[in-house]
Protein backbone atom coordinates (compact mmCIF):
# COMPACT_ATOMS: atom_id res chain seq x y z
CA UNK A 1 0.00 0.00 0.00
CA UNK A 2 0.82 3.37 -0.80
CA UNK A 3 1.66 6.20 2.03
CA UNK A 4 -1.33 8.03 2.62
CA UNK A 5 -1.45 12.00 1.65
CA UNK A 6 -0.57 14.45 4.19
CA UNK A 7 -3.58 16.28 5.25
CA UNK A 8 -4.13 19.91 4.05
CA UNK A 9 -2.89 22.55 6.53
CA UNK A 10 -5.55 24.46 7.79
CA UNK A 11 -4.55 27.60 5.65
CA UNK A 12 -4.63 25.54 2.64
CA UNK A 13 -7.71 24.04 3.27
CA UNK A 14 -9.56 27.93 3.68
CA UNK A 15 -7.39 29.17 0.95
CA UNK A 16 -9.02 26.70 -1.13
CA UNK A 17 -12.84 26.57 -0.05
CA UNK A 18 -12.71 30.31 -0.49
CA UNK A 19 -11.29 30.36 -4.13
CA UNK A 20 -13.48 27.86 -4.77
CA UNK A 21 -16.47 29.66 -3.80
CA UNK A 22 -15.34 33.25 -5.87
CA UNK A 23 -14.81 30.84 -8.83
CA UNK A 24 -18.24 28.93 -8.13
CA UNK A 25 -19.78 32.66 -7.73
CA UNK A 26 -19.38 33.58 -10.91
CA UNK A 27 -20.37 30.56 -12.60
CA UNK A 28 -23.49 30.94 -11.17
CA UNK A 29 -23.63 34.75 -11.71
CA UNK A 30 -23.39 33.88 -15.21
CA UNK A 31 -25.60 31.28 -15.13
CA UNK A 32 -28.97 33.27 -13.68
CA UNK A 33 -28.52 36.17 -15.43
CA UNK A 34 -28.96 33.79 -18.91
CA UNK A 35 -32.03 32.28 -17.25
CA UNK A 36 -33.28 35.73 -16.27
CA UNK A 37 -33.02 36.99 -19.44
CA UNK A 38 -34.67 33.72 -20.89
CA UNK A 39 -37.68 33.69 -18.99
CA UNK A 40 -38.14 37.52 -17.76
CA UNK A 41 -38.85 36.04 -14.00
CA UNK A 42 -38.87 38.62 -10.77
CA UNK A 43 -38.19 35.54 -8.95
CA UNK A 44 -35.12 34.69 -10.93
CA UNK A 45 -34.27 38.20 -11.11
CA UNK A 46 -34.29 38.04 -7.15
CA UNK A 47 -32.28 35.06 -7.51
CA UNK A 48 -30.15 37.06 -9.67
CA UNK A 49 -29.77 40.02 -7.67
CA UNK A 50 -28.92 37.48 -4.19
CA UNK A 51 -25.77 36.09 -6.46
CA UNK A 52 -24.87 39.57 -7.33
CA UNK A 53 -24.57 40.29 -3.93
CA UNK A 54 -22.70 37.51 -3.33
CA UNK A 55 -20.03 37.77 -5.62
CA UNK A 56 -19.27 41.36 -4.18
CA UNK A 57 -19.46 40.00 -0.51
CA UNK A 58 -17.49 36.95 -1.16
CA UNK A 59 -14.40 39.40 -2.89
CA UNK A 60 -14.13 40.87 0.64
CA UNK A 61 -14.32 37.62 2.13
CA UNK A 62 -11.39 36.55 0.54
CA UNK A 63 -9.30 39.55 0.84
CA UNK A 64 -10.47 39.09 4.98
CA UNK A 65 -9.44 35.80 4.72
CA UNK A 66 -5.81 36.74 3.46
CA UNK A 67 -5.36 39.02 5.62
CA UNK A 68 -6.34 37.02 8.92
CA UNK A 69 -3.76 34.44 7.41
CA UNK A 70 -1.13 37.49 7.76
CA UNK A 71 1.30 37.01 11.06
CA UNK A 72 1.27 39.12 13.81
CA UNK A 73 3.41 42.79 13.05
CA UNK A 74 4.38 45.71 14.81
CA UNK A 75 1.39 47.25 14.28
CA UNK A 76 -1.02 44.34 15.09
CA UNK A 77 0.67 42.24 17.36
CA UNK A 78 -2.63 39.69 18.00
CA UNK A 79 -2.57 39.16 14.23
CA UNK A 80 -5.20 40.16 11.74
CA UNK A 81 -8.14 38.01 12.57
CA UNK A 82 -10.20 40.50 13.78
CA UNK A 83 -11.09 41.07 10.30
CA UNK A 84 -13.35 38.55 10.25
CA UNK A 85 -16.21 40.11 12.38
CA UNK A 86 -16.11 43.01 9.81
CA UNK A 87 -16.26 40.68 6.85
CA UNK A 88 -19.10 39.11 8.14
CA UNK A 89 -20.40 41.92 9.16
CA UNK A 90 -20.60 43.28 5.50
CA UNK A 91 -21.45 40.27 3.93
CA UNK A 92 -24.68 40.58 6.17
CA UNK A 93 -25.12 44.18 5.01
CA UNK A 94 -24.85 42.86 1.28
CA UNK A 95 -27.96 39.88 2.13
CA UNK A 96 -29.90 42.76 3.58
CA UNK A 97 -29.15 44.76 0.74
CA UNK A 98 -30.41 41.73 -1.89
CA UNK A 99 -33.14 41.37 0.23
CA UNK A 100 -34.66 44.75 -0.30
CA UNK A 101 -33.68 45.10 -3.67
CA UNK A 102 -35.70 41.59 -4.04
CA UNK A 103 -38.81 43.08 -2.41
CA UNK A 104 -38.39 46.08 -4.56
CA UNK A 105 -38.93 43.84 -7.92
CA UNK A 106 -41.52 41.46 -6.31
CA UNK A 107 -43.51 44.34 -5.64
CA UNK A 108 -43.23 46.35 -8.66
CA UNK A 109 -43.75 43.08 -10.67
CA UNK A 110 -46.74 42.53 -8.85
CA UNK A 111 -48.29 45.77 -10.15
CA UNK A 112 -47.25 45.58 -13.59
CA UNK A 113 -48.46 42.58 -14.15
CA UNK A 114 -45.70 39.12 -14.42
CA UNK A 115 -44.36 38.26 -18.03
CA UNK A 116 -42.86 34.82 -18.49
CA UNK A 117 -41.50 32.58 -21.17
CA UNK A 118 -39.20 30.12 -21.50
CA UNK A 119 -40.12 28.61 -17.90
CA UNK A 120 -38.71 24.95 -18.57
CA UNK A 121 -35.37 26.58 -19.64
CA UNK A 122 -35.95 28.08 -16.12
CA UNK A 123 -36.15 25.28 -13.94
CA UNK A 124 -33.52 23.76 -15.64
CA UNK A 125 -31.20 26.46 -14.98
CA UNK A 126 -32.37 27.23 -11.39
CA UNK A 127 -32.33 23.25 -10.09
CA UNK A 128 -28.29 23.06 -11.16
CA UNK A 129 -27.74 26.53 -9.43
CA UNK A 130 -29.51 25.12 -6.26
CA UNK A 131 -27.98 22.10 -6.34
CA UNK A 132 -24.36 23.85 -6.72
CA UNK A 133 -24.99 26.28 -3.93
CA UNK A 134 -26.80 23.55 -1.64
CA UNK A 135 -23.13 21.62 -1.92
CA UNK A 136 -21.01 24.63 -2.01
CA UNK A 137 -22.79 26.49 1.20
CA UNK A 138 -22.46 23.19 3.22
CA UNK A 139 -18.49 22.56 2.03
CA UNK A 140 -18.04 26.23 3.55
CA UNK A 141 -19.98 26.00 6.81
CA UNK A 142 -18.65 22.61 7.55
CA UNK A 143 -14.78 24.07 6.59
CA UNK A 144 -15.02 27.00 8.75
CA UNK A 145 -16.51 25.11 11.73
CA UNK A 146 -13.88 22.95 11.34
CA UNK A 147 -11.13 25.62 11.02
CA UNK A 148 -12.84 28.00 13.22
CA UNK A 149 -13.01 30.95 10.34
CA UNK A 150 -15.95 33.19 11.03
CA UNK A 151 -15.27 34.16 7.11
CA UNK A 152 -16.07 31.01 5.74
CA UNK A 153 -18.75 29.95 7.97
CA UNK A 154 -20.69 33.43 6.90
CA UNK A 155 -20.16 32.75 3.53
CA UNK A 156 -21.57 29.29 3.55
CA UNK A 157 -24.22 30.92 5.22
CA UNK A 158 -24.99 32.97 2.34
CA UNK A 159 -24.13 30.72 -0.18
CA UNK A 160 -27.25 28.32 1.66
CA UNK A 161 -29.44 31.50 1.47
CA UNK A 162 -28.83 31.57 -1.99
CA UNK A 163 -29.85 28.08 -2.35
CA UNK A 164 -32.90 28.52 -0.31
CA UNK A 165 -33.69 31.56 -3.23
CA UNK A 166 -33.30 28.99 -5.83
CA UNK A 167 -35.43 26.70 -4.07
CA UNK A 168 -38.32 29.40 -4.16
CA UNK A 169 -37.80 30.25 -7.58
CA UNK A 170 -38.17 26.34 -8.51
CA UNK A 171 -41.64 26.34 -6.64
CA UNK A 172 -42.75 29.40 -7.87
CA UNK A 173 -42.08 28.33 -11.60
CA UNK A 174 -43.42 25.07 -10.96
CA UNK A 175 -46.64 26.66 -9.73
CA UNK A 176 -46.92 29.08 -12.38
CA UNK A 177 -46.61 25.70 -15.06
CA UNK A 178 -49.37 23.82 -13.09
CA UNK A 179 -51.79 26.38 -12.54
CA UNK A 180 -51.04 28.92 -15.04
CA UNK A 181 -51.24 31.90 -12.05
CA UNK A 182 -48.30 34.33 -12.87
CA UNK A 183 -48.19 35.75 -9.88
CA UNK A 184 -46.75 32.92 -7.97
CA UNK A 185 -43.57 34.38 -9.06
CA UNK A 186 -43.57 37.39 -7.48
CA UNK A 187 -45.09 35.95 -4.65
CA UNK A 188 -41.93 33.70 -4.01
CA UNK A 189 -39.48 36.29 -4.35
CA UNK A 190 -40.52 38.24 -1.93
CA UNK A 191 -40.79 35.34 0.05
CA UNK A 192 -37.20 34.59 -0.43
CA UNK A 193 -36.15 37.62 0.37
CA UNK A 194 -38.17 37.61 3.51
CA UNK A 195 -35.91 34.64 4.52
CA UNK A 196 -32.52 36.13 3.56
CA UNK A 197 -33.57 39.28 5.70
CA UNK A 198 -33.27 37.39 8.45
CA UNK A 199 -29.83 35.52 7.75
CA UNK A 200 -28.16 38.92 7.22
CA UNK A 201 -29.88 40.50 10.32
CA UNK A 202 -28.01 37.32 12.18
CA UNK A 203 -24.89 37.96 10.66
CA UNK A 204 -24.71 41.50 11.04
CA UNK A 205 -25.73 40.68 15.10
CA UNK A 206 -22.49 37.92 15.09
CA UNK A 207 -20.59 40.70 13.84
CA UNK A 208 -21.56 43.35 16.20
CA UNK A 209 -21.21 40.88 19.08
CA UNK A 210 -17.41 39.97 18.36
CA UNK A 211 -16.57 43.67 17.62
CA UNK A 212 -18.17 44.53 21.13
CA UNK A 213 -16.40 41.29 22.74
CA UNK A 214 -19.63 40.19 23.75
CA UNK A 215 -18.86 36.79 25.37
CA UNK A 216 -20.38 33.40 24.38
CA UNK A 217 -22.29 31.98 27.32
CA UNK A 218 -21.84 28.34 26.08
CA UNK A 219 -17.35 28.89 25.61
CA UNK A 220 -17.60 31.07 29.13
CA UNK A 221 -19.22 27.94 30.25
CA UNK A 222 -17.07 25.19 29.12
CA UNK A 223 -13.75 27.48 29.61
CA UNK A 224 -15.28 27.59 33.81
CA UNK A 225 -15.63 24.01 33.50
CA UNK A 226 -12.18 23.20 32.57
CA UNK A 227 -10.61 25.69 34.66
CA UNK A 228 -12.59 24.65 38.05
CA UNK A 229 -11.65 20.98 37.07
CA UNK A 230 -7.99 22.06 36.87
CA UNK A 231 -7.81 23.93 40.02
CA UNK A 232 -9.89 21.66 42.06
CA UNK A 233 -7.28 18.96 40.73
CA UNK A 234 -4.28 20.85 41.93
CA UNK A 235 -5.82 22.31 45.10
CA UNK A 236 -5.36 25.82 44.16
CA UNK A 237 -8.48 28.72 43.54
CA UNK A 238 -8.76 31.13 40.30
CA UNK A 239 -10.73 34.90 39.73
CA UNK A 240 -10.24 37.11 37.19
CA UNK A 241 -11.42 34.73 34.12
CA UNK A 242 -11.83 36.82 31.47
CA UNK A 243 -12.14 35.75 27.20
CA UNK A 244 -12.21 37.71 24.03
CA UNK A 245 -12.88 35.91 20.42
CA UNK A 246 -10.68 37.22 18.34
CA UNK A 247 -11.68 35.99 15.25
CA UNK A 248 -10.07 32.31 14.81
CA UNK A 249 -8.80 31.97 18.93
CA UNK A 250 -10.06 32.71 21.80
CA UNK A 251 -8.04 34.91 24.23
CA UNK A 252 -8.50 34.04 27.72
CA UNK A 253 -6.82 35.37 30.67
CA UNK A 254 -7.27 34.59 34.62
CA UNK A 255 -5.81 34.79 37.83
CA UNK A 256 -4.11 31.28 39.52
CA UNK A 257 -3.91 31.50 43.75
CA UNK A 258 -1.18 29.02 45.10
CA UNK A 259 -0.32 28.65 49.17
CA UNK A 260 2.23 31.21 49.68
CA UNK A 261 5.14 28.44 50.62
CA UNK A 262 4.52 26.78 47.28
CA UNK A 263 8.27 26.83 45.16
CA UNK A 264 7.72 29.16 41.82
CA UNK A 265 8.66 26.70 39.88
CA UNK A 266 6.09 24.18 41.09
CA UNK A 267 3.33 26.58 40.51
CA UNK A 268 4.52 27.67 37.30
CA UNK A 269 4.33 24.19 36.16
CA UNK A 270 1.11 23.97 37.74
CA UNK A 271 0.17 27.27 35.60
CA UNK A 272 1.43 25.43 32.53
CA UNK A 273 -0.53 22.51 32.57
CA UNK A 274 -3.96 24.50 33.57
CA UNK A 275 -3.05 26.73 30.10
CA UNK A 276 -2.03 23.44 28.30
CA UNK A 277 -5.27 21.80 28.97
CA UNK A 278 -7.03 24.66 27.82
CA UNK A 279 -5.55 25.22 24.55
CA UNK A 280 -6.17 21.43 24.01
CA UNK A 281 -9.93 21.72 24.82
CA UNK A 282 -10.70 24.96 23.59
CA UNK A 283 -12.18 25.28 19.50
CA UNK A 284 -10.82 25.99 17.20
CA UNK A 285 -7.88 27.47 19.08
CA UNK A 286 -6.94 29.32 22.67
CA UNK A 287 -4.16 31.34 23.72
CA UNK A 288 -4.13 31.65 27.91
CA UNK A 289 -2.44 33.88 30.12
CA UNK A 290 -2.27 32.88 33.43
CA UNK A 291 -1.34 35.42 36.71
CA UNK A 292 0.43 33.71 39.65
CA UNK A 293 -0.13 35.06 43.17
CA UNK A 294 -0.31 33.37 46.43
CA UNK A 295 -3.65 33.01 48.55
CA UNK A 296 -4.74 36.38 50.60
CA UNK A 297 -2.68 39.00 47.76
CA UNK A 298 -5.80 39.64 45.72
CA UNK A 299 -8.04 40.03 48.90
CA UNK A 300 -5.40 42.72 50.08
CA UNK A 301 -4.73 44.50 47.18
CA UNK A 302 -8.41 44.96 46.63
CA UNK A 303 -8.63 46.92 50.18
CA UNK A 304 -11.33 46.99 52.63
Amino acid sequence: MGEALPAPSAAAEKKFAMTLSVAAGLLLLALKAFAWAWTGSTAILSDLGESAAHLVAVTFAAYSLWLTLRPADANHLYGHAKVSFFSAGFEGAMIIAAAFYILYEAVRAAIQGPSLSHIPVGLALTAVAAVLNGVLGWHLVRIGKKRGSIILEANGHHVLTDCWTSLGVLIALGLVMLTGWPYWDPLFAAAAALNILVSGVGLLRRSVSGLMDAADPAVHREIEKIVTAETNRHGITHHNLRHRNIGDAYLVELHLAFPSNILLRDAHRVATEIEESLEKNIHPAAHVTTHLECEGDHDEAAGP
